[in-house]
């Protein structure tokens, strides 16, 4: 699978590179080299997988900020939510098919914006709340109206999980908790940290 990043897509990319980096130790991972050109972008996927190695590095417990339950057995534990220097905020969290059969994931997470759609299966319908600042966030977007959220899938075996990630413009500093929203699943208040 080929995936393909504009610019600012990849700055975003690059920023939740160093951003997982930092969070693993300013001395270097040895994750691997890195002459392939193309190694962000597998980086970015890396440390939206490890989400949940990341918190536990970042002195956070193992505890998942929110868990939510959605249709047929599909369930999103919200592992972390955190502030980065670049003005925006990057929610992981592990989808996984609770279910005992195969779950095609609802087109729905996608939202309803013709943009975000035209791009394929994403998490691009879900939403950061800031009720204090009565202000509603999206899901950045490249360039070319691709969101910067985990896409590309479509099912999961039963029992199968997938490591997901989702950036969005951060609210103020004082802006501690929000609530995320993700069509089909509850809302639920995450707090963020960094």
């Amino acid at each position: 699978m080929s995936i393909r990043f504009t610019g600012k897509a990849n700055r975003g990319m690059v920023a939740l590179t160093v951003a997982a980096g930092l969070a693993l130790g300013a001395a270097g991972c040895g994750g691997g080299g890195g002459d392939d050109p193309k190694k962000p972008e597998h980086s970015a996927s890396a440390a939206a997988s490890g989400g949940s190695d990341a918190s536990a590095q970042e002195g956070q417990s193992n505890e998942p900020l929110a868990e939510l339950k959605g249709s047929d057995g599909l369930y999103l534990s919200i592992t972390s939510a955190q502030r980065d220097g670049g003005g925006f905020v990057t929610v992981n969290g592990v989808l996984k098919n609770d279910g005992a059969k195969n779950l095609v994931i609802p087109s729905a997470l996608s939202g309803n914006e013709t943009e975000i759609i035209r791009n394929g299966r994403s998490l691009g319908g879900a939403t950061l709340i800031d009720p204090q600042g009565k202000k509603r966030y999206y899901v950045l977007r490249d360039t070319e109206g691709r969101p910067l959220t985990t896409t590309g899938f479509s099912t999961l075996k039963p029992g199968d999980d997938l490591s997901v990630f989702m950036q969005f413009p951060a609210p103020p500093e004082n802006t501690s908790e929000v609530d995320f929203q993700l069509p089909t699943f509850p809302a639920a208040t995450i707090r963020i940290s960094g």
